[in-house]
């Protein structure tokens, strides 16, 4: 079994998920577009990481900021509730 591969454990790879807003050609990423902001946030309210999502590094980054730009502004709510 090579070093370099992970696992969950039954031996294979994983397969690299693909990037949701590279997918849809999305350049930019608003504050004010809650609808996309809803789709990277838990039933809980939370924020999802990077590998659950798919996103790379740069994205999750801004997605994060947006969220919570979106919050303080009270387009998005802190807790899970969305109405």
């Amino acid at each position: 079994m090579a070093a370099n591969r992970r696992s969950k454990g039954d031996g294979l790879p994983r397969k690299k998920k693909l990037d949701p807003l590279v997918a849809a050609r999305i350049e930019s990423i608003d504050y004010k577009d809650v609808h996309l902001l809803r789709k990277f946030v838990s039933e809980s309210g939370k924020i999802l990481p990077a590998r659950i999502t798919g996103c790379n590094r740069s994205n999750q980054k801004a997605i994060a900021k947006a969220i919570k730009r979106a919050r303080e502004i009270g387009l998005m709510p802190f807790s899970g509730s969305f109405s």
